[in-house]
């Protein structure tokens, strides 16, 4: 049996746009970030299909790599993982590549921001491959039974799909449920997905001083917090889109850890390391053990955090373990905002005095940031830009709040209210869009007084 785990092409129409990386009013190729980003969402780049330049934002497929490596260990087919783009591969160079294979089965993850270019992506492979039955993964799975008349599919999986590609390729067929990895079945998993031609071409530029080649590992999966945009924990990790059921946290031992990061580093010599959680330092245990375990493995590394879950003292043991920077999810300035409508209960002062801190010791911090949250107001937003200007951040990104089939903000905008989120509303104030960098866009003007001087622009990260 052979199976193909594929996140193929995701390319946009050109558009001449005023770039200052290009040095003035230029036609610049945007693409689609799918499988391995959090909100899915397009943006420009120096590269253009078939022509890959490396320094453009492109996420691990986390999801993907696990689930590939983890199917061919329980069946024994031969899996092929084919990520384009990474590579920045043409249609016509995958669908030249596609028709002189033969697969049994097709997996693509897909969510909202990408879900209609794949529907037509589906369509052309089972033209071309009759043969291979299509399986769709990812938060587009969350829209249930609807799914199956939209594109020549026979199954659709919920959640993370390392146990439902099992049971597809052994006869499950329509909606397969949520069926997530047991703590000790994660820890004793194979080592997701790697291989010579795409495992040092993964690219985050944030936080600054990341060392390239660079490798993007999870350390756990899950996170507590029910940010009302945030898309993994509510369909991926768990099944919570509406902000009111239990949502799980699963960490690796140091000894998984330890031996995967061993490998990784000497096949590809690596020289960074990111840990891309939902949240890594959940705790002060897990961080000391991957302090602990970083100090072992002797390269540069980075995360993403909290600023509140840990210890002020925390950030000098990770500091002297070789973390050179993080970064940390703020959401916005008001913080009304962050408790009432994005529902992250972050303490904007506290989050002050963490990036005083990791500053102090010499770490770097990229702080995130979001607008155009449902009730939000231009006053509050600007509230968010004050805030931003006044943390002195080494980096930063702020993007528009982009409504992901399974997430709460997703079933926010079809029910009108959350209990969990008193202060959201969809009001005639309100932009929906599926893509985070789409509406930014289109937010500019309205936040252009009081912007920052200098920072990242993007929709994930």
């Amino acid at each position: 049996m052979r199976v193909l785990f594929t996140n193929p092409p995701w390319w946009v129409t050109p558009k001449p746009l005023h770039v200052p990386r290009f040095g003035g009013a230029k036609r610049v190729d945007w693409h689609g970030v799918r499988a391995g980003s959090r909100w899915p969402f397009t943006q420009w780049g120096s590269s253009r299909p078939d022509h890959h330049v490396f320094g453009d934002y492109v996420p691990y497929p986390f999801f993907m790599g696990y689930a590939a490596t983890y199917l061919a260990a329980k069946t024994g087919a031969e899996v092929i993982l084919r990520d384009s783009v990474v590579t920045k591969e043409s249609y016509r160079s995958y669908f030249k590549w596609l028709d002189g294979q033969r697969f049994d089965y097709i997996f693509l993850e897909s969510a909202s921001p990408s879900w209609e270019h794949d529907i037509q992506v589906l369509r052309e492979i089972k033209r071309r491959r009759p043969e291979a039955k299509l399986v769709v993964t990812g938060p587009i799975a969350t829209m249930g039974p609807k799914i199956l008349d939209q594109a020549p599919i026979v199954a659709a999986i919920k959640g993370e799909y390392e146990k439902g590609s099992v049971k597809v390729v052994n006869g499950a067929e329509g909606i397969v449920d949520f069926d997530l990895l047991t703590l000790d079945e994660m820890n004793a998993a194979p080592f997701p997905y790697f291989d010579d031609v795409i495992a040092t071409k993964y690219c985050d530029s944030n936080p600054k001083g990341v060392l390239f080649p660079q490798a993007h590992v999870w350390s756990s999966r899950g996170c507590p917090y029910k940010c009302i945009f945030c898309v993994w924990p509510a369909s991926m990790t768990g099944n919570d889109p509406d902000g009111t059921q239990k949502r799980s946290v699963r960490q690796y031992t140091a000894d998984y850890m330890e031996a995967f990061l061993s490998e990784i580093v000497a096949r590809y010599k690596f020289k960074s390391i990111y840990f891309d959680d939902d949240t890594f330092n959940l705790g002060n245990r897990h961080v000391e053990r991957m302090s602990a375990v970083m100090r072992r493995i002797g390269v540069p590394w980075s995360a993403m955090c909290r600023a509140d879950t840990i210890s002020l003292d925390l950030w000098k043991v990770m500091k002297d373990s070789g973390c050179f920077g993080v970064k940390l999810g703020f959401e916005s300035g008001n913080q009304y905002v962050v408790d009432k409508i994005v529902n992250k209960h972050l303490d904007l002062d506290y989050a002050r005095k963490a990036v005083e801190e990791i500053k102090r010791i010499g770490m770097t911090v990229h702080g995130t940031f979001t607008y155009g949250l449902p009730g939000e107001t231009p006053e509050q937003m600007q509230d968010t830009k004050r805030y931003l200007q006044s943390l002195g951040l080494d980096t930063w990104q702020e993007s528009g709040t982009a409504e992901i089939e399974g997430s709460p903000l997703h079933t926010l905008a079809h029910q009108g209210n959350l209990g969990k989120y008193e202060g959201a509303q969809v009001d005639d104030g309100y932009q929906r869009s599926k893509d985070g960098n789409v509406k930014f866009q289109s937010l500019t003007e309205r936040l252009r007084e009081g912007s920052a001087s200098a920072g990242q622009i993007s929709a994930d990260g």
